[in-house]
């Protein structure tokens, strides 16, 4: 997994790092969610705004996401943490949910039948 990530050796100390990243992705994905199922469904309509900005909006957060699943996922690996598998694999169930964020979005905007 190590070299799939392109991590080349092992740093015990960024364990904190790893943590720190781990909250990041959690309040972003937190933010996403809050956004694009709460917020976009409500004010686009009172706005007017419909699929023109809710699509592109959600598609930019889900990118923010992945990236920054990516770079929790890197550091956890890299930090060589005991629970490294459980969190690759809740990332890998957040990346299905993000790739069906994006497919809706791109639907929703026309680019997907």
């Amino acid at each position: 997994m190590r070299r799939a990530l392109r991590i080349p050796d092992i740093d015990l100390r960024s364990g904190g790092a790893a943590h720190q990243a781990f909250r990041i992705s959690v309040i972003i994905s937190a933010l996403r969610c809050v956004i694009t199922y709460v917020l976009i469904p409500v004010l686009v309509p009172i706005l007017s705004l419909a699929g023109w900005v809710a699509a592109p909006v959600g598609i930019v957060l889900c990118a923010i996401a992945a990236v920054n699943g990516v770079i929790s996922v890197r550091r956890f690996w890299r930090a060589d943490h005991p629970h490294r598998w459980t969190y690759t694999a809740f990332i890998g169930v957040v990346f299905t949910i993000l790739t069906i964020s994006v497919i809706t979005e791109l639907s929703r905007w026309g680019v997907l039948p």
